[in-house]
């Protein structure tokens, strides 16, 4: 590959890169029913989440080719659900609160954001 093709596989590949497919992390359809329940989007914009226009919090399209969560965690399945879970005691002081989610929640909303291209 040349240069150019090259950073664009790389930036495509950077959200599930720790050999686990998003699709087995949970159903991206009921990961946006749980979205929609926790209300993410009053902070959040979220891209195919009726009333998601949030802006306290950073707008998440293109989630799934970002290289970090919250700007210090590797954008990977195995620091994501942890994250989604109880984001302040993976990242000390961020304005993200841990909303109660189920492992399953969790992972049906991961499988949601890495479809977010």
């Amino acid at each position: 590959m040349r240069g150019g093709a090259l950073a664009l596989a790389v930036a495509l590949l950077a959200g599930c890169d720790d050999g686990e497919p998003a699709s087995t992390l949970g159903d991206p359809d009921r990961g946006r029913t749980v979205i929609a329940r926790y209300e993410c989007g009053a902070c959040h914009r979220i891209p195919g989440i009726a009333g998601a226009r949030g802006k306290v919090g950073p707008p998440l399209a293109g989630f799934g080719r970002r290289a970090m969560i919250a700007g210090t965690l590797p954008n990977r399945p195995d620091a994501l659900l942890p994250w989604l879970r109880d984001p302040p005691a993976q990242v000390a002081g961020t304005a993200m609160p841990a909303l109660g989610l189920t492992e399953r929640e969790a992972g049906d909303v991961a499988a949601y954001l890495y479809t977010l291209r």
